[in-house]
C-alpha cells in the first residue's frame, strides 16, 4: 500500500468523527434556546431576530411589536409544541 492510501484510509474516518458538520437547529429548538437565555437573565437585542423566531413559529408578528409581547406569544407557541 502507498502511504497517500493509507493516511487516507487512517485520516479520513478520524476527520469525519471530529468535524462532523453540525445540522441548522430546528424552529423550535431556536426559540428554546431564546426561551432559555431569557429565563437565565439574557436580554434580547436583536428584536428582528426575535420577530424572525416567532415568525418561524407561524406567528404574525408586526415589526412594530413590543419584544416582551412577542417573546411571551413565543412562549405560548412553546407550551402548544
Amino acid at each position: 500500500m502507498s502511504k497517500c492510501l493509507m493516511l487516507k484510509l487512517l485520516i479520513y474516518p478520524l476527520f469525519k468523527i471530529f468535524f462532523k458538520k453540525r445540522q441548522d437547529p430546528t424552529d423550535l429548538e431556536r426559540a428554546c434556546s431564546l426561551i432559555q437565555a431569557i429565563d437565565k437573565g439574557g436580554i434580547p437585542l436583536n428584536a428582528a431576530r426575535v420577530n424572525a423566531i416567532g415568525r418561524s413559529l407561524g406567528l404574525e408578528v408586526s415589526l412594530n411589536a413590543p419584544m416582551p409581547e412577542t417573546i411571551e406569544r413565543i412562549r405560548a407557541a412553546i407550551a402548544r409544541a
